[in-house]
């Protein structure tokens, strides 16, 4: 599990690619201290299992499955992406919990500056948006941001400067890619609510919309 607050920003030294997969190899500094063979390490909000490591960095595997539905299958010698290591018990949760399951991709189509912050508007896939609420917390590329506007095509963020010169996000232009991880919490009660047990045909869970409703859940 991580929190969405990028420690560091690493560079892409080396990309080898198989036929659906590939083996990136990152310059770090911060988050390879004290780290193990097979440690967690959020990548672009991707949870990586550590393979190697040195005192300038790591390298790890990204499967095929990852590769169909993150941003990963984009990156190339020299890209910047997003670092963090896995959260420790007693840590502070400043962000929120964030499980480095991309949940899709989304594409960078506004980029407004007001004042101090700047605005995002991302296009993302309406399998995505149903889990998103106003005022509810997104990953983006693995950074933790609040929801301040979503309709049934986009969703926008707005970012301030520690975050701004922090993670890669504003690095991004219009119509480049982002990784986006929903709240987990709504795709468990969507669960809930639409599972019926195997082989009984009229068998539904208890819990509906109605029940929620009911008891203020939703």
């Amino acid at each position: 599990m991580f929190t969405g607050l990028i420690e560091e920003i690493g560079t892409v030294e080396a990309v080898r690619k198989g036929s659906k997969s590939a083996q990136l190899t990152i310059k770090a500094k911060q988050v390879v201290e004290r780290v193990k063979l097979g440690d967690s390490i959020s990548t672009n909000g991707v949870c990586l299992t550590v393979v190697e490591f040195g005192q300038n960095g790591f390298t790890v595997d990204v499967m095929p499955e990852t590769m169909r539905r993150s941003n990963l299958k984009n990156v190339k010698h020299g890209s910047s992406v997003n670092l963090e290591r896995a959260l420790k018990l007693g840590d502070r949760l400043g962000g929120h919990m964030v499980s480095g399951h991309i949940d899709g991709v989304g594409i960078i189509q506004g980029i407004e500056e007001e004042d101090n912050a700047t605005w995002v508007t991302i296009k993302a896939p309406i399998g995505t948006l149903k889990y998103v609420i106003e005022k509810g917390s997104i990953a983006i590329d693995g950074t933790s941001l609040t929801v301040a506007y979503v309709d049934q095509e986009t969703l926008k963020v707005s970012i301030i400067p520690l975050t701004r010169d922090e993670t890669t996000l504003l690095s991004k232009k219009v119509g480049e890619e982002v990784n986006l991880e929903c709240d987990m919490v709504g795709k468990y009660i969507e669960r809930l609510t639409m599972f019926k047990e195997a082989g009984m045909k009229e068998q539904t869970s208890a819990i509906d919309m109605n029940f929620l409703q009911e008891n203020g859940f939703a």
